[in-house]
């Protein structure tokens, strides 16, 4: 884990301003949160390709929708929640449906929204997404896999969620680093248990929790899904192959986001059950609405702790 640090908001916009600077069809979006997505700078660069909808984010997936008829690569952002609850309808139809080349991007997912509270507070946010046709949905782990999925977004035709905090996080990979939709990355390799984690904070929440157990004789790896879907079905069952207990690790609700995601994998190829091959859990949100709260108590509150996955890991083994 690197000591060096950016905000995942500034890996987006700086990685657009990049791409806009050698393709005129990139545009962007905003539903009046330029401030907080800091898509000013992109403004200041190109202000005939920045458009600000206003609160009204359905209306701006439409607006997204007919500029990608015209032949733009529209990046439409909002805070999660209205990213995904608000405009749900909107995008499956206009754009999903439409086989159209939106990218919608979701920003403060879970606990990261913070003191917006549970209103602004989206755990449901991947498990609506995963469920729409054709649908490619990434969550990066550090401002490296940021902006190459950004890149790789604005280079692929079709419908994309990115789901980022917007805060500063530690880098993890090297800006060599190379990254496909559909593969996962092994970050430390474990004997014991594989945490299967998705997104910054739970990627980095799982390398503290196997230092922990490292301390105490258990051998602990994570492995980096990056992508919910499509889902690197293969590292996970290599992973599952290898050790005795595998725990899926979200800051989401763990009903049809990762949890469910790797519970089916797993199900479906039979390695769990079967003379009890390989155990697994799933931590995340459980049936729970959000609240107001800072991010440090919200990880408490909801047992995304560091103590928590330590102590789940223990309770497998």
């Amino acid at each position: 884990m690197s000591e060096q640090q950016k905000e995942m908001r500034m890996a987006y916009v700086d990685t657009l301003v990049e791409l806009a600077e050698k393709n005129k069809d990139i545009v962007v979006l905003e539903a009046d949160l330029m401030s907080c997505t800091n898509t000013g700078v992109f403004k200041k660069a190109y202000p005939d390709r920045h458009f600000n909808c206003g609160i009204a984010e359905a209306n701006m997936v439409g607006i997204a929708s007919g500029l990608s008829t015209l032949g733009k690569i529209p990046f439409a952002a909002s805070f999660g929640c209205f990213a995904s609850r608000r405009v749900y309808d909107q995008f499956f139809l206009s754009a999903a449906y439409a086989q159209l080349n939106v990218k919608l991007v979701g920003t403060d997912p879970g606990v990261t929204a913070a003191f917006n509270g549970g209103t602004h507070m989206p755990f449901e946010d991947l498990a609506l997404m995963r469920v729409v046709p054709k649908l490619t949905v990434v969550e990066p782990s550090d401002p490296a896999s940021c902006a190459a999925f950004v890149r790789l977004m604005a280079g692929e035709y079709g419908c994309h969620y990115l789901r980022i905090p917007r805060k500063p996080v530690p880098y993890l990979y090297g800006e060599n680093e190379t990254f496909k939709f559909g593969q996962a990355k092994v970050l430390k390799e474990g004997k014991d248990i594989c945490f299967v984690a998705l997104g910054s904070l739970m990627v980095n929440q799982s390398l503290k929790a196997c230092e922990k157990l490292g301390e105490q004789g258990i051998s602990a790896g994570v492995l980096d899904v990056l992508t919910l879907k499509p889902i690197d079905t293969d590292a996970i069952l290599n992973q599952a192959g290898k050790v005795r207990a595998i725990i899926s690790v979200e800051n989401a609700q763990i009903m049809g986001g990762l949890g469910g995601a790797v519970a089916e994998i797993l199900a479906e190829n039979c390695c769990v059950g079967a003379n009890n091959c390989c155990k697994f859990a799933r931590i995340g949100i459980r049936d729970e609405f959000g609240e107001v709260g800072t991010q440090d108590y919200l990880v408490d509150r909801y047992g995304l702790d560091v103590g928590s996955l330590v102590k789940k890991a223990k309770e497998l083994l």
